[in-house]
């Protein structure tokens, strides 16, 4: 097991390596084969573990070498193999081949090509480490990782300057809370002299519930997992990271980087269960971004914000589920997510490249019939995040929904409402897109063909994923057990202080309640596509442009101006400070140390008519300085 463990992580490294190296002198064909291969090879790998792993296995801590040792506590460089890590890793790798396999064609033509690639297989080692590591290092590590190469792959097109400005907006946004997720390892190591996950699970029972220190720790690692999973106040970095090629949104936006928060707070579970006051506020935060996310995207004109926004929103059910103790439900979403968000993706990547890169909407429609593929399997995607019966989507996210009223009836009315206001803009999106005339230029409308099979085909099998994702975990009335399945597969992960709090929720809705609420769910997912059919088929209302809203369709359009509020407090604030600090450098201490270097060049100016070769002078000069001394010493006595 040893080797395979190193291989899962070293094969995407080595695919880096060689591309990195040799890539721009390979023909695009091999670049791009070699790079998919290594992350389907560590794919393939992590199958065959978890073929060996069940309920009952216990971690298996695979250790590389001894990193270093600081006051007594010893670090380990190594892995930690488990039912979580092993999820993670075939989501990651499982959905990242697809996204390989996609981006040969879509970057087929892009001089960049090697470097690509390259950053995409440097992307997948870096969240291999993150979710693999055996401590809280080197899934900072990994962390950081993914930090720098989305910097790099948001700002791939660098010769579009506000390409640049998303990129570096993204880095800047994730350090915030990457500061903080440090913090709060600084406080695991100094509270229980280690900083290995298994380690720190047994000695967190030295933390009082609820006391200030575990606040403070756990507090730490949210705003860390906020920054990298987008929720409010650090969400605004996702938007706008849709400047990278669609590849990169889908890998970044559905399987990867924005999990990695999600994963944090589940394989910390260990902590936060003892932090109910940091629970609190995690539903707090999940609920807040789930709404204000969802609320931008009724009006959103391009297809990757719409989709952007989705995903942010998306994330907040997921917080939510965090903040309800429903652990495994929240990976339930993760990987169900996975599947349909990174199909939409991909889909919307095939919809722009027939369209000769054109994403707003306004300028689509009626193309079903020109990319047939590309239009079924979008259809799918957008019935399974939508919530159509026994989708993935629809599984997973029942399964919060029910979490949510067992703990507070009224959170169950909030998620419906949110899940009603997904189900509109995405099939807004969709009819947009796909139905009525087409609205763009007669030279879009020749160019439009559907994709090569190297897009068409991740299309194909992430559509299967989407439709049979959710039996993984099928509710108990399907005969399954209540939620049994993934509960009980991630059950060694977790402390039997948060398997317990799961439970009780999980099964806290009697069945004829469930029932009930399922029920309504479907009626309302039936009611909204009917309506928005009606709307935007038969009504044929189009989209406007972000001028041409009024009242709550402005604010949706404009996203409440949280960027611009942004910036004129943060941003302008910065750069005036910025500014000050330019006056002050140039004002007083250039002017300071002009004036030192003047006096300097006029004291030696002064000098050097003294210096005249003259002896008189000289021993004039020698007199004057011993009778001033004399005279000065005899006023000193």
């Amino acid at each position: 097991m040893e080797n395979l463990v190193y291989a899962i992580v070293l094969l995407p490294l080595l695919g880096f390596l060689i591309n990195g190296l040799f890539g721009k002198n390979l023909p695009k064909i091999f670049v791009g084969s070699l790079a998919t291969a290594m992350v389907f090879g560590s794919f393939c790998i992590a199958v065959s573990l978890f073929l060996k792993f069940d309920s009952e296995s216990q971690p298996v801590i695979v250790k590389a070498f001894e990193w270093f040792t600081v006051n007594g506590v010893q670090i380990n460089f190594g892995f930690q193999i488990d039912q979580l890590s092993l999820m993670m890793v075939m989501i990651i790798t499982g959905i990242g081949s697809l996204i390989h396999l996609y981006s040969i064609g879509y970057m087929s033509h892009d001089k960049g090509f090697y470097k690509f690639f390259t950053y995409l297989n440097l992307f997948i080692f870096s969240m291999l480490l993150l979710v693999m590591g055996s401590n809280y290092l080197i899934l900072f590590i990994g962390w950081e990782g993914v930090g720098l190469c989305s910097y790099l792959l948001i700002g791939f097109w660098y010769t579009n300057e506000e390409y640049g400005k998303a990129a570096r907006k993204a880095f800047i946004m994730n350090r915030i809370g990457d500061l903080a997720l440090l913090i709060g390892i600084f406080m695991i190591a100094s509270q229980t002299n280690a900083v290995d996950f298994l380690t720190v699970a047994q000695n967190s029972s030295k933390f009082e519930l609820d006391g200030t220190v575990i606040i403070f720790i756990t507090a730490s690692l949210f705003i860390g997992a906020t920054g990298k999973s987008a929720q409010v106040p650090l969400y605004t970095w996702l938007p706008d990271a849709m400047a990278g090629p669609t590849p990169v949104s889908a890998l970044i936006h559905a399987a990867t980087m924005v999990t990695a928060g999600i994963y944090l707070v589940v394989r910390s579970n260990f902590l936060f269960t003892l932090a109910p006051t940091v629970q609190g506020g995690i539903l707090f935060i999940g609920f807040l971004t789930a709404a204000l996310a969802g609320f931008y995207a009724l009006r959103q004109n391009d297809i990757k914000k719409v989709l952007a926004y989705s995903t942010v929103s998306q994330l907040g059910f997921m917080f939510i589920a965090l903040g309800l103790g429903a652990y495994t439900t929240a990976m339930f979403h993760v990987m169900t997510h996975a599947f349909f968000k990174a199909l939409l993706f991909l889909g919307a990547g095939s919809v722009i490249h027939a369209m000769s890169n054109e994403q707003d909407m306004r300028f689509m429609g009626g193309l079903k019939k020109y990319i047939p593929i590309t239009h079924a399997t979008f259809l799918i995607g957008t019935l399974a995040i939508s919530g159509f019966p026994l989708l993935s989507g629809m599984i997973s996210k029942d399964e919060i929904l029910v979490a949510a009223f067992a703990k507070n009836p009224m959170y169950w009315v909030i998620l419906f409402v949110l899940a009603a206001i997904t189900a509109t803009y995405m099939f807004r999106l969709y009819y947009l897109t796909f139905h009525g005339e087409f609205r763009g230029t007669e030279d879009q409308k020749h160019h439009l063909h559907e994709s090569p099979s190297n897009m068409t085909l991740p299309l194909i099998v992430l559509a299967i994923l989407s439709v049979l994702g959710g039996f993984i975990n099928l509710p108990h009335f399907i005969g399954h057990g209540h939620y049994a399945k993934l509960m009980e597969w991630l059950k060694p992960v977790l402390t039997e202080q948060s398997y317990n709090q799961m439970e009780a929720t999980l099964s806290g809705v009697p069945f004829g309640t469930e029932m009930i609420l399922l029920g309504a769910t479907v009626l309302m997912f039936f009611s909204v596509w009917f309506i928005v059919k009606n709307t935007y088929v038969k009504k044929k209302k189009m989209a406007l442009a972000e001028e041409s809203y009024t009242g709550w369709e402005k604010l949706s359009a404009k996203k409440l101006y949280i960027d611009e509020l942004y910036n004129a407090l943060i941003v302008k604030t910065v750069e005036g400070l910025g500014r000050g600090g330019k006056m002050f450098d140039k004002g007083i201490l250039d002017r300071f140390v002009d004036f030192v270097g003047e006096g300097a060049e006029d004291s030696g100016k002064a000098m050097k008519r003294i210096q005249n070769g003259n002896v008189e002078t000289y021993i004039l000069i020698m007199s004057l300085a011993v009778g001033i001394i004399l005279i000065v010493n005899f006023i000193l006595q």
